[in-house]
């Protein structure tokens, strides 16, 4: 196997493990036995964890940025953006690794400046993609990542939703399924809805 090719599996495995623990959480050498090298391999491949960690994050940003242009396709406007929506709630619920490596980028960059400026740039092109792909109007476009944002949060807490129109109004009705309970204690673990097969 080629040194590029042990680098594209360095920079999955490093997906998967910063998605669970985080960047203080996760040891490079974990990352190393996932792709099957050595740790001074590893780190023949990337110089420092941070590199690892960058690169993860480019490449969590690199397949956002390629599942929109794939689902946008020929489509614009509002057929573009509701493609695009569909796309990213399969990506949620299919790629779950996706969704937990942005929670701890997310969470990284609140104390770290190089992570911060990384996020600035990505999220800036982020932007320009989806304006380019749907001729979206700033509000349409604000609209569309607000509430993607907001998916993540659900899908992240297991909160059932229904997409596209209904969404609004499956939300309305989940918070007033949960009206009196107030805090934890008030929802006793055997009430709960269990989560779904394959999530942790």
């Amino acid at each position: 196997m080629s040194a590029e090719e042990r680098r594209e599996m360095a920079i999955e495995a490093a997906l998967v493990e910063f998605g669970q623990t985080g960047y203080n959480g996760t040891s490079t050498a974990v990352i190393a036995e996932r792709v099957g090298v050595s740790q001074p391999y590893l780190f023949r491949l990337f110089p420092t964890k941070r590199a690892l960690f960058l690169a993860a994050a480019e490449r969590c940003f690199d397949d956002i940025e390629a599942m929109m242009r794939d689902a946008a396709g020929g489509l614009y406007g509002v057929e573009a953006l509701r493609a695009m929506s569909t796309a990213y709630r399969w990506t949620l619920n299919e790629r779950p690794v996706l969704l937990r490596f942005q929670l701890k980028l997310y969470a990284a960059a609140v104390h770290d400046e190089e992570v911060s400026r990384l996020g600035h740039v990505r999220w800036a092109r982020l932007w320009r993609l989806i304006t380019e792909l749907s001729g979206g109007e700033p509000e349409e476009v604000l609209r569309f990542v607000a509430v993607g944002l907001l998916a993540n949060v659900l899908t992240l807490f297991d909160v059932p939703y229904t997409s596209g129109e209904a969404f609004a109004g499956s939300v309305r009705d989940w918070s007033e399924q949960l009206r009196g309970v107030e805090h934890l204690a008030d929802w006793p673990i055997e009430q709960a809805e269990p989560r779904r097969p394959g999530e942790p």
